[in-house]
């Protein structure tokens, strides 16, 4: 019996098969993450007989969703001549590859690699020999995660090594509120293996599909300006190297290879175990309110401190601030008793209303069998909107009017479990740049990060840029681990994190170009006038490596000021001698030089 395998899956278990040909049959993908997404991908799959393992299973189903995620993927990855002739369709297909050649690509599409090397060891033995055999052959198997970031920066074309079959919960230890997990576990996963024990994770990123070995490596984290980035919670972790084998490395062990391997960017050693400092469980009240750049001023600090999580989106072309906020419900009032002015369908119908609005204006037909507009999400909803002409100034700020409407009317309370709340809808395929950069102490917060959205928005109007919203501002306190974009000595400093972002929402691959083109413009004109100002530096899944060489040099100089390079050199140099777990993003940011 034939089965349909979704996109989703393939982001669930990031697999991939040398002997699977990519001759796909599959929709048009929009965000792989949302359950709600009317164009999901899938394929068709025989299922094993009776007698199979169900880890040949799980291979099988694993490898499949990975060939038809990179398919998908690639198909936005600007894979046609610019004078193709794209069609409305909802199905396309792919012709198979030479053999063992397989594309591996992120979420977004914004980055791929082929490769025929694609090692998925089940276990810690596994692991170890994969590493060992390419040490010795000098052959690279570059870490790659789920595929989430947006620069792809585990992707390499002469190897990979991906943990998505070592994700078992080891050990929980109830007492002390700790858990030992294989690397490759799902962030989901960990927090659903977990629960039972009344335990979850202290912070979150915006989505749950990532790895913990990845979400740990590049520097993620989640907001709350009295929690740190996620890799503040590593207690201890086991380290697979190619030069000095398996090590286990702690605070107490080995303390400054423990903290430059926390958020060591994959380069020195496979992350294969992970032992992690949680919370009890609990559940969360979330408070969405819109106020407007002159409010916030007045309670900026008061917001920073009396709220566990709080997050702004700014809506550019207006003074629209969303703010959402996050506490534990109180043991002695409960929840709040609130009662929404408008219902879900009254917050969406002004944006509805306009995509009716503008497929009339524009002649555009729909899509026979197009999914019924009331079933969208609002996420899907802005991206069809802006699909219509994502680089027309005036229609992305009508787009954004309609959101800063849409959260009017969304205004009020949700509750539930923090792995549940602290979630966030992120929209389709995107560019994304965020950088982070110092704001003070929550006793004395320097308001810098204010008057960096300040200039931000001015620099979209002056350039009108069109920029579609939210602008995104989070705050994490400080990181030991000295390769965070957070890391500090002092206790008490914060961190303001600011993502700027344009969709992709279209299949056409001139337009998508386009589209890149002028969100480099815009991550320019932040990066000159903004970041040297602020002191401000993009986060590991987001920085994109400059093909110009003097702007590559100026990278290379300016990330010297800020990171201890030489220090992590010389690590990656003793554990890594023969760089198999790099790739050339890595060589380019981090070169290596002989003196060390």
């Amino acid at each position: 019996m034939l089965r349909a395998l979704t996109l989703r899956r393939s982001l669930q278990s990031l697999h991939h098969h040398n002997h699977l040909k990519p001759l796909i049959s599959t929709t048009i993908p929009q965000n792989p993450l949302n359950p709600l997404s009317p164009a999901r991908a899938c394929s068709s799959l025989s299922s094993p007989s009776a007698s199979s393992s169900a880890s040949e299973l799980r291979k099988y189903l694993g490898y499949t969703a990975l060939v038809l995620f990179s398919a998908a993927a690639t198909y936005y990855s600007f894979p046609f001549p610019e004078n193709a002739k794209h069609k409305k369709a909802q199905i396309f297909r792919y012709a198979p590859l030479p053999e063992e050649l397989h594309t591996v690509s992120n979420w977004s599409g914004t980055h791929e690699v082929q490769t025929r090397v694609f090692h998925q060891p089940e276990t810690l033995e596994e692991l170890e020999k994969v590493v060992k055999d390419a040490h010795e052959k000098k052959t690279r198997i570059r870490p790659v995660g789920s595929g989430l970031s947006p620069n792809g920066i585990g992707l390499s074309r002469a190897g990979m090594v991906n943990l998505a079959l070592m994700d078992k919960v080891l050990e929980v230890d109830k007492e002390k509120k700790r858990v030992r997990v294989q690397a490759g576990i799902r962030v989901q996963q960990l927090v659903d293996g977990i629960k039972e024990h009344g335990l979850t994770l202290q912070n979150f990123a915006s989505i749950r599909e990532q790895q913990i070995g990845g979400i740990l490596q590049v520097g993620a984290h989640g907001t709350g300006a009295k929690l740190p980035p996620m890799d503040e919670q590593v207690i201890s972790m086991k380290l697979v190297t190619p030069a000095k084998g398996t090590i286990e490395i702690s605070k107490e062990k080995d303390p400054e290879l423990f903290y430059l391997a926390r958020c060591g960017l994959g380069g020195l050693g496979v992350v294969a175990e992970v032992t992690i400092q949680c919370v009890e469980r609990q559940e969360l009240v979330e408070h969405t309110a819109v106020s407007n750049m002159e409010e916030i001023k007045k309670n900026h600090k008061k917001l920073l401190s009396e709220n566990k999580h709080v997050k702004y989106l700014y809506i550019p072309y207006s003074d629209t601030v969303v703010v959402v906020t996050c506490n534990p419900v109180s043991k002695w009032k409960g929840p709040p008793k609130f009662k929404p002015k408008y219902s879900s369908d009254e917050a969406i119908q002004h944006v509805r209303d306009l995509y009716k609005e503008c497929l009339q204006k524009c002649s555009v037909v729909p899509v026979e069998n197009d999914v019924d507009i009331n079933e969208l999400s609002f996420t899907e909803l802005r991206d069809k909107l802006l699909a219509l002409d994502p680089l027309d100034k005036d229609h992305v700020v009508k787009v954004n009017q309609a959101e800063a409407e849409f959260w009017r009317k969304s205004e009020g309370y949700r509750v539930g479990w923090s792995d549940e709340i602290l979630g966030f809808d992120c929209g389709g395929q995107q560019w994304v740049s965020e950088t982070c950069f110092p704001v003070g102490t929550l006793s004395k917060p320097s308001l810098k990060d204010l008057e960096y959205i300040e200039d931000v928005k001015q620099l979209i109007e002056k350039n009108e840029v069109p920029a579609p919203a939210p602008i995104e501002q989070r705050w994490t306190a400080c990181t030991k681990s000295p390769m965070s974009p957070a890391s500090s000595t002092k206790d008490d400093d914060i961190f303001s994190w600011v993502g700027i972002i344009m969709y992709l929402p279209t299949m056409d691959a001139r337009q998508r170009k386009e589209i890149t083109e002028e969100f480099f413009h815009y991550r320019r004109l932040t990066q000159v006038q903004l970041w040297d100002k602020y002191s401000a530096y993009e986060h590991w899944a987001k920085i994109e490596v400059p093909k110009d060489k003097e702007e590559l040099a100026a990278l290379q100089a300016r990330l010297r000021k800020r990171f201890p390079v030489d220090a992590y050199n010389k690590a990656r140099k003793e554990l890594d001698p023969s760089r198999i777990l790099s790739n050339n993003k890595l060589e380019k940011l981090f070169p290596l030089s002989d003196t060390i």
